[in-house]
């Protein structure tokens, strides 16, 4: 594979430290580990091998374990999570997948979200999705290759 441009992010001023900002601001209020679920589980889904190996390995190096880290992408059968973490995981589905349904988000999944994480907690929720996605988008559109540096 190979990429089709370098990262449009790299070509717009202010666009990387634009997307950075975005991504930091997504850290407030819920544990980086939660965010790398996010973050893996969107990616798996937009099929952003940049951002999958990526977040793998992020989560590798926080100490978590490679049980939870394959089973991101089957994480409602799968022991590993907590009722947090799948409440999130499963908002990261559905917000990601805007276009599969006519109610994307629907009331049970963000009410179950919402029972586990507070406002803040929830936006960070909202903002890392969001921001995973644009990342996504960018390197999948452009054939970014995973391991090679920007």
């Amino acid at each position: 594979m190979q990429e089709r441009m370098k990262n449009p992010a790299l070509s717009v001023p202010g666009a990387m430290q634009a997307l950075i900002d975005l991504s930091k601001a997504a850290q407030h209020g819920i544990p980086a580990g939660l965010r790398d679920l996010i973050n893996l589980r969107a990616s798996q889904i937009n099929g952003c091998s940049v951002c999958v190996a990526g977040h793998a390995r992020d989560l590798k190096a926080a100490g978590e374990s490679d049980e939870r880290i394959f089973a991101v992408a089957a994480w409602r059968d799968a022991p590993y999570f907590t009722e947090a973490e799948r409440a999130a995981l499963a908002l990261t589905e559905a917000a990601t997948r805007l276009a599969d349904t006519s109610d994307p988000v629907p009331d049970a999944i963000w009410h179950e979200a919402a029972r586990h994480h507070d406002e803040r907690a929830l936006a960070s929720i909202v903002l890392a999705i969001g921001s995973i996605n644009v990342w996504n988008r960018l390197n999948v559109t452009t054939r970014q290759v995973a391991g090679q540096a920007w």
